[in-house]
């Protein structure tokens, strides 16, 4: 039996189309908020990194109510590199709203997010969102959705999808470009004629698929998931099984919970399609479902989409180890790691030969460096080596790789130099569309991921931050052959000490700097990129000899040329293979893999040799 007054949805979108700011909206018009009360934008994105950099890296759970309807609604990441998130997501919903902007239209993640809604039944609501944005077109991007879902094979139930027009940060919507309204009331109205009621027999064995974790410093570890059949009640004992789980296993629900506005409120028991939050169990993970003790059948998982990308996490052994990191053993690394891969279901954490280096593979450099630096803020030191792709190989033994769907807009000015650096990586190009406004073009490629490494940084340079660029995976194809990856080598310190003007200034010359002076340094530290294709071992730490003899200029102000300060990201696309990133809660810092320079040399001759 139906609950007529529920509706499941998820906010599935390319990234920066809107998602976050559209939930503000419902829940601001909804009466979640005071009429008074100040609330910070985009309330949903509640971690410091989503903040700082207007991502949404977890998917967050809200519900809403609206003329006696009770509306759940789940904000999903927009990046692929957290597809993993979106996919779970969408085991809980009965329906999409799909956001696409009115300027931009259809983008790669658009199409990733679609193609897993569609091919699990979803049924889709189409909202074009800032249609106040100068140059916004609705009408041809509503066209451009419905070339989307025909290319992605939609059903017929899905291609007659319904469309609203909105402005999310202004809160209005309406079912016409033309004649929009005042408020957020057409896109509920459509919300609950479009969705299906959520199905599931209130009277069935229980059955409870959980998609994801939450964590409580009072109860402990929380499971969020949809209610498939049958009631939950709170203090029920109940069987967890399939997933993770190798045998099943009696466990308590000791307390329940459903999402209201921004909390979540207890409750004594929900029925079949409600989304609830348990607490209670230690050990769930996320796959697993709680069973009826007297009827134990697991629910199917969504298969997660394999990860692209790994990078080595070993503990740091500069001079510099242990004196800005609380956590810095390998036990405290691997504790963090195993932990990660709990709640992250499309990361992989693997143990190697060394009890010091672990293997950590993930869905891109996003991912990656997100966990990365989630980690440095909770006083982890480690070090990181180089990104790398994952190979599979065929049945006939062929060697393959990923490769990505990357799509560049570009001024008509820069599109030669794009094209030029990316055929030196490998790139095929698909398609190439000018823009209406007539001086930008978006240009599709193929391109392995290997490729992609370090490029963006390039892309910024080459078009002088006009470039724009995003990529999702495509599929694995037979190995490119050679890229090259690097053009400059690394300006390598040749003693421990700190920076001064004078041994800087001496430097400068040879290349870019990454630090600047009274800044401790170590031997092997990289300091700067090299002007020429080789590794240059550099003093900055050289003082000027004080002597009698003075020369007429000679004691002027020395003129540095001011240094780069180089992100997370833009160091791991900066190493190469024998070079490392040190990660502690204060700096971030690169250096070689062997130290020494003479060691550095040995180890050279010895490859030469062999």
């Amino acid at each position: 039996m139906k609950n007529e007054k529920l509706r499941n949805i998820a906010i599935i979108a390319h990234v920066d189309h809107g998602k976050t700011t559209l939930v503000d909206q419902l829940l601001r018009q909804s009466g979640v908020f005071r009429a008074n009360e100040q609330v910070q934008e985009r309330v949903m994105d509640s971690g410091d990194l989503e903040r700082e950099r207007g991502i949404t890296i977890l998917s967050k759970n809200t519900a809403v109510n609206y003329k006696g309807y009770r509306i759940n609604i789940v904000d999903t990441p927009g990046h692929a590199d957290f597809g993993g998130e979106v996919e779970r997501i969408l085991q809980m919903v009965d329906g999409v709203l799909l956001l696409v902007d009115a300027f931009e239209g259809c983008m790669p993640q658009t199409r990733f997010v679609l193609r897993k809604a569609l091919g699990l039944g979803k049924i889709p609501v189409v909202v074009v969102n800032k249609v106040d944005r100068p140059g916004a077109r609705p009408l041809e991007v509503v066209d451009e959705v419905m070339e989307l879902f025909i290319d992605l094979g939609a059903s017929a139930e899905q291609l007659d999808f319904p469309v609203v027009y909105a402005s999310a940060r202004d809160g209005y919507s309406g079912l016409d470009p033309d004649d929009l309204g005042t408020d957020m009331q057409p896109l509920f109205d459509t919300i609950i004629s479009s969705v299906p009621a959520p199905g599931g027999d209130d009277e069935g064995p229980l059955q409870v698929l959980f998609s994801t974790l939450d964590y409580d410093d009072y109860v402990g570890r929380i499971g969020v998931g949809r209610i498939q059949s049958g009631r939950i009640r709170r203090n029920q004992t109940a069987v967890l099984c399939g997933g993770a789980a190798e045998n099943p296993r009696e466990v308590k629900i000791s307390r329940l919970y459903r999402f209201e506005g921004l909390k979540r409120v207890e409750i004594e028991e929900a029925g079949a399609g409600e989304i609830v939050a348990v607490a209670g169990i230690s050990d769930l993970a996320i796959g697993e479902t709680v069973c009826d003790v007297d009827h134990i059948d697991p629910l199917p998982f969504v298969k997660i989409d394999e990860p692209t990308l790994s990078v080595m996490f070993m503990v740091n052994d500069s001079p510099f180890a242990g004196k800005e990191g609380k956590y810095v053993t390998s036990r405290n690394l691997r504790d963090r790691l195993f932990k990660e891969v709990q709640t992250n279901v499309s990361m992989r954490v693997e143990e190697t030969e060394s009890t010091d280096m672990f293997k950590v593979s993930g869905r891109g450099e996003l991912h990656l460096s997100i966990l990365i630096e989630q980690m440095r803020r909770q006083d982890y030191e480690f070090a990181v080596s180089r990104p790398k792709v994952i190979y599979h190989k065929a049945p006939d033994g062929t060697l393959l790789e990923p490769i990505e769907e990357l799509t560049i807009d570009v001024p008509q000015d820069y599109v030669g130099a794009v094209m030029e650096k990316l055929g030196r990586r490998k790139a095929e190009m698909i398609d190439m569309i000018s823009e209406p406004n007539g001086t930008s073009v978006r240009l599709l490629f193929h391109v392995p991921t290997r490729g992609l490494l370090g490029y963006r940084s390039e892309l910024l340079t080459d078009t002088r931050g006009n470039g724009v660029m995003s990529s999702i995976f495509y599929e694995y194809e037979p190995y490119k052959g050679d890229i090259e990856e690097r053009t400059h080598g690394s300006l390598v310190c040749s003693e421990t000490g700190d920076t001064n003007s004078y041994g800087l200034f001496n430097t400068q010359d040879r290349g870019r700097m990454f630090v600047g002076p009274g800044v401790p340094v170590y031997m092997g530290e990289i300091v700067g990129e090299c002007s020429r294709n080789e590794d240059i071992v550099v003093n900055v730490c050289k003082k000027k000899h004080v002597t009698n003899m003075r020369a007429a200029g000679s004691d002027d102000a020395l003129r540095l040329t001011p240094h780069s300060v180089l992100s997370l990201e833009q160091c791991l696309e900066f190493i190469a293979d024998d070079e490392l990133v040190e990660v502690t809660p204060k700096n971030i810092r690169m250096r070689k893999r062997i130290l020494s320079k003479e060691q550095r040399m040995k180890m050279a001759a010895r490859e030469i040799r062999e």
